[in-house]
């Protein structure tokens, strides 16, 4: 049975800090509010729809959505490293429910989740290791992206399977609202970080420090206005969370993928994974906002809703 939702921007400025303290405040009792919300409603999986930031999935094979069976986090931005607790059968199962209700998705044995997956579920756990997980990832990074309606199936699938199961079952969605973070495009990437983006493999530890470190100043320059990067807008992210507090999770189906980046960021396609969440939640939820504010050392409009079935 599905007990309940929650969907929160995560970002990997946070690991620094550099948000003005009240609005920090702010956001972390929110998120205090949302792990309570989690964990009064005891369950025993939580199932995560998140994205990806060129960490686990690459050109090389890249699926539109994926249910991890097994895997580990990178251990990027601050999060744990080491491998997920996933429940192999059960995550096996609603695999294979997918494939029989005409979802198309792939499945791996050795799924890498970075800071878009593990985040979330380190916040609402309240500094407690999170306990078994389902990871389903959504493509929201590197186009073509799938569209609304097919997220919205997979979404509504996942609910129909997980409704039907004996667990207490929390959903996850990770990622949003607006932000543009300085993802490298294969179109534009130059021979060296081209061949990366399509064959993958782990960062070496100078690597990934070199990464975070150029996304830390970027979060500097926005903060300090400088960025040639988008800005959150909030009347986008308002928009959203109207919409999805209304039952509204085709609010953007009128939308284009360039006219979404052009407004939301390019970050802002990670709200695929909010929409699915609420999906799974079937018609009639009832959700409330706990939090949002635009956080320009954080490059992102910072969001936390929960959100219960009918």
């Amino acid at each position: 049975m599905i007990v309940g939702a929650v969907c929160m921007s995560h970002s990997p400025l946070m690991d620094r800090g550099g948000a003005d303290a009240a609005v920090e405040n702010r956001f972390r009792s929110a998120v205090a509010q949302a792990a309570s919300f989690a964990a009064a409603a005891k369950p025993d999986l939580t199932i995560v729809f998140h994205p990806d930031h060129l960490n686990g999935f690459f050109y090389g094979l890249l699926p539109a959505f994926c249910v991890g069976i097994a895997g580990r986090s990178v251990g990027d931005y601050g999060t744990g490293a080491g491998p997920l607790d996933i429940p192999a059968e059960v995550a096996g199962d609603c695999a294979a429910e997918l494939l029989r209700l005409g979802i198309d998705t792939a499945l791996s044995h050795r799924m890498t989740a970075d800071h878009g997956a593990v985040q979330p579920l380190e916040l609402l756990s309240a500094g407690h290791p999170p306990g078994p997980m389902l990871p389903v990832f959504i493509n929201c990074a590197a186009p073509p992206l799938p569209g609304f309606p097919r997220v919205r199936a997979l979404g509504a699938a996942i609910g129909a399977w997980a409704a039907a199961r004996p667990e207490r079952v929390l959903i996850v969605g990770s990622g949003g609202l607006s932000h543009d973070p300085p993802l490298p495009a294969l179109a534009t990437a130059p021979p060296e970080l081209r061949a990366r983006l399509v064959e993958g493999g782990d960062l070496t530890p100078d690597q990934r420090e070199a990464r975070q470190e150029r996304v830390y100043a970027e979060g500097e320059r926005m903060a300090a206005g400088s960025s040639d990067l988008l800005p959150p807008d909030p009347g986008w992210d308002r928009m959203l969370l109207d919409a999805f507090q209304d039952g509204d999770l085709a609010v953007l189906d009128g939308t284009t993928d360039a006219a979404l980046a052009a407004t939301g960021g390019r970050g802002g396609h990670e709200v695929r994974c909010w929409i699915a969440a609420l999906a799974a939640l079937g018609p009639g939820y009832a959700a409330e906002t706990l939090f949002y504010e635009p956080v320009d050392a954080w490059i992102t409009g910072m969001g936390v809703l929960t959100a219960r079935p009918a």
